[in-house]
């Protein structure tokens, strides 16, 4: 045939037409089906059988347009039909509406996808950059613990399986050929709606390990699995029944298969780690367990709770180190959430963390709350060694990488590494709150504002009630001039949780609007709180500040200085907000106090 003829019998029998509305409806159910069947948790196998089947559909379709005609009494091969009975260039102007529809639904289709996906990472007016846990390929060696169902008949023993789950992601968080996410982030999956593939995707994950616990007694039954999130494939499973005691070789046992499981290679002193039996005693076993579980709700009284439970089984047990540690965490905590005084809690937490340490040189926990203890007293280099010595130990602790960057280099102005270490700490804690704003936090005591606000905004994005970040995305708006919008953001924090520093922040706003009335109202209130409640002297300097009453902004900074309140007065040196005071004789004065060059 003459290839000229051929082409154009090629068009006359609407083979084009049929290969280019093929390719375009091929292109929807590949699109359909990627949107369908995750939302079924059909197996990963099921599309490749879909895209297998519509590629080798192509060639048919284009043999059965070249070898068939429809005609008014139905389909007959192309050799049987007569000329005057054909009417391929009908059917062929059919086909050709039917293709620019389908055109019309894909373009559609694709626009929507496209818009859809630029809103999944950027906030109106400011440009975004996607979370660390989705950002780039996701690692084979990376596991999630979610939280383990409590089967036991008695509620009560809800801390125990929250105990496990905790204690066998600790020991996995030791291994640092593994990346693990932090407890912080899997809670909210606890009655586990969505996908596993959903899950491990939002994580930044391959792998999640999923389990129950069911006590009675001094026996306990814990079920584990674990999959492979993105092929939808069991990698490993098991179940032991144990005596109370001896779940310390379960959690050990569990960490060893998944490592193994991961292909994770072992230092001797990681598997050491998490072979380890912290304490032989029962008793101190469960009240621990329960102080973890009070400590992890993170509000004043449950860190009360906490201390009382550890000291409790630090008492049952007097060779505890984690009971110790947790101790040390708490009433490191407890003024940090406004529920006491420095004075009154720093001290004992400090000999909690130093006993930790003595009784267990590898507690990352220990380590982690005396570098923090040594940060607020301003020994700044044993403050980092403290700070090295926990990741060391603990590579995937997110709270250590949370508190050496916000806190010990913040302060030191070494901005590039605390938010090195913020970005690290989101990505082991991705969905956790406290660290994503107080990344936002770095950005902007960095003075990087925008940067400060976007991931503030991408912090609220997780939960719009969250006070904190509310009032810090205030402040990063008010530092970079837009007074009204920060005090917008106050008043919503106000709304949330009546925190005094919201109030002063507010109370300064305020003053610097015109507000005087407004600002002193505030102060009132606070002075008559403060009779029955601690208030930090930050608080009142804030307003202080903001009434162009710099001696007496000065004289609280004084107070809070001698108090140990912190990070305020460890952030004299580089915190925005105190511009106005630093060419004050007095402030130059209370800054080269308080940073002594012999620090140590």
């Amino acid at each position: 045939m003459n290839p000229r003829n051929f082409f154009a019998e090629l068009k006359r029998r609407n083979v084009y037409k049929v290969a280019v509305a093929y390719a375009i409806v091929a292109w929807l159910l590949i699109q359909a089906a990627s949107i369908l069947f995750p939302t079924f948790e059909a197996p990963a196998w099921v599309m490749k059988v879909v895209v297998t089947a519509i590629i080798f559909g192509f060639p048919v379709a284009l043999i059965l347009a070249w070898a068939f005609e429809l005609t008014p009494e139905g389909i007959k091969r192309e050799k049987d039909v007569a000329p005057n009975e054909s009417i391929a260039r009908t059917t062929g102007r059919k086909l050709a509406g039917i293709t620019v529809a389908l055109a019309v639904i894909a373009a559609g289709l694709f626009a929507f996808q496209f818009l859809r996906s630029k809103s999944a990472t950027t906030i109106p007016g400011i440009t975004s950059t996607p979370s660390a846990a989705s950002a780039g390929p996701i690692s084979e060696k990376s596991v999630a613990v979610l939280p383990f169902e409590n089967l036991s008949r008695d509620p009560e023993n809800a801390f125990f399986a929250s105990g496990i789950q905790d204690e066998i992601l600790t020991r996995l968080a030791k291994i640092g050929a593994l990346k693990v996410i932090s407890r912080t982030s899997t809670q909210q999956y606890q009655s586990k709606p969505q996908s596993l593939t959903e899950i491990a995707k939002q994580l930044g994950v391959a792998n999640i390990l999923e389990g129950s616990v069911q006590k009675a007694g001094d026996r306990v039954r814990i079920t584990v699995q674990l999959i492979n999130a993105l092929s939808d494939s069991h990698l490993w499973a098991d179940t032991y029944d144990r005596k109370l005691i001896d779940t310390f070789g379960v959690e050990s046992d569990v960490a060893q298969k998944i490592a193994s499981s991961l292909e994770a290679q072992l230092t001797g002193s990681e598997q050491r780690a998490i072979a380890a039996r912290p304490t032989e005693n029962t008793e101190a076993y469960q009240l621990y367990l329960k102080g973890k579980f009070f400590w992890n709700k993170r509000t004043g009284d449950d860190l009360k709770a906490a201390a009382d439970l550890f000291r409790q089984a630090a008492e049952v047990d007097p060779s505890y180190a984690n009971a110790y540690a947790g101790l040390a965490q708490a009433d490191l905590l407890i003024p940090v959430f406004g529920a006491g005084a420095p004075r009154d809690f720093f001290p004992k937490a400090k000999a909690a963390a130093e006993r930790a340490i003595e009784l267990d040189e590898t507690s990352a926990e220990g380590h982690s709350a005396l570098a923090m203890l040594l940060c607020f007293d301003f020994k700044f280099p044993a403050s980092e060694a403290e700070f090295r010595r926990a990741i060391q130990l603990n590579p995937n602790y997110a709270t250590a990488h949370h508190w050496f960057g916000n806190s010990l280099l913040v302060s030191l102005g070494r901005f590039d590494e605390g938010i090195r270490e913020g970005e690290r700490a989101v990505e082991l804690d991705p969905l956790s709150l406290i660290i994503n704003a107080d990344l936002g936090s770095t950005f902007m005591i960095g003075r990087r504002y925008d940067e400060a606000i976007a991931q503030l905004r991408r912090t609220l994005a997780l939960d719009g009630n969250f006070s904190y970040a509310h009032w810090n995305l205030g402040e990063a708006l008010y530092l970079k001039g837009d007074v009204n919008a920060a005090i917008a953001e106050y008043e919503k924090a106000r709304a949330l949780d009546d925190d005094p520093e919201v109030l002063g922040l507010l109370g300064r706003a305020y003053a610097e609007t015109g507000k005087r009335e407004q600002a002193l109202e505030i102060l009132r209130k606070l002075q008559e709180t403060g009779q029955n409640q601690y208030i930090r002297s930050y608080v009142y300097s804030l307003i202080y500040i903001g009434l162009g009453d710099k001696a007496t902004a000065i004289e609280y900074l004084e107070k809070a200085r001698e108090g140990f309140e912190t990070p305020d007065t460890t952030w004299l040196k580089v915190d925005p907000l105190f511009d106005p005071l630093r060419s004050e004789p007095r402030f130059q004065q209370l800054v080269a106090k308080t940073f002594p060059q012999n620090a140590k």
